[in-house]
């Protein structure tokens, strides 16, 4: 039997998931929940479960957080997200796996499945070891140092929405409405930014993955979350579906 432990700051998610994981109640029990992450690493160090479904986003403490806390680490972590592009790539290189809010019982199944293979100890541990990697990924990179007019600016990455290259400048697009303009070519932007929430889309654009809305194939441009519409380059395009993928 696989003992399980939910975080989930909202409780209504933690109740559907609950409740989705009971059909399955000759294989998994959830042994106890969590909407309060702190609480949660006391639970988790005590109840010594096989696996948590962890809720990456919570105001009290994020998930990537709480996984740092803990001295108990030898359980899978499935990852819970209402947000179909965060760390999507990162996670599903290295987590045992995440589920797309709300959950349904076919991706519960699957997962079930996945547990079953991943039952010992060095395989629980590794799988964890993995998952923290991934969620360190994208959690490592808050702000970047630019300087700007004998200065130096400091910009959240969160707030970037796109990149654009003006020669040997760059034009960098917040969603706060307070753009720069930097004297850097826009390849050493870009290597300043964090590989699992960026991408060149463009040879004259780099977009923060997170603020894509939409994608236009026959058209071959995307919508950010300004609304501006950012070409995609015919050599680019496979490789931005398949970072866009989950």
């Amino acid at each position: 039997m696989i003992r399980a432990i939910i975080i989930d700051d909202e409780l209504a998610a933690v109740n559907n998931l609950n409740w989705e994981l009971q059909k399955f109640s000759n294989y998994i029990k959830v042994v106890e929940t969590f909407t309060s992450p702190v609480e949660a690493i006391s639970g988790i160090n005590y109840l010594k479960p096989d696996c948590v479904f962890l809720d990456i986003e919570m105001p009290e403490m994020n998930g990537f957080a709480l996984l740092k806390k803990l001295e108990f680490r030898n359980f899978a972590v499935i990852i819970t997200t209402a947000y179909n592009q965060y760390a999507i790539q990162a996670i599903k290189e290295n987590a045992l796996d995440y589920l797309l809010k709300p959950i349904g019982g076919d991706e519960i199944k699957d997962i079930i499945e996945k547990l079953k293979n991943q039952s010992s100890p060095q395989q629980l541990q590794h799988q964890f070891q993995e998952t923290m990697k991934a969620l360190s990924s994208v959690n490592t990179v808050k702000m970047i140092q630019i300087p700007v007019n004998g200065k130096i600016v400091f910009i959240k990455v969160d707030e970037i929405i796109y990149c654009q290259s003006d020669g040997n400048y760059t034009r960098i697009f917040l969603d706060t409405g307070k753009n720069k303009y930097v004297s850097k070519k826009l390849k050493e932007v870009e290597e300043l930014l964090p590989e699992s929430l960026f991408f060149r889309i463009h040879n004259s654009y780099i977009i923060n993955t997170l603020k894509v809305m939409e994608y236009f194939k026959g058209d071959g441009y995307v919508v950010l979350s300004n609304e501006e519409k950012i070409p995609v380059s015919r050599i680019k395009k496979d490789a931005f579906l398949e970072k866009m993928s989950f």
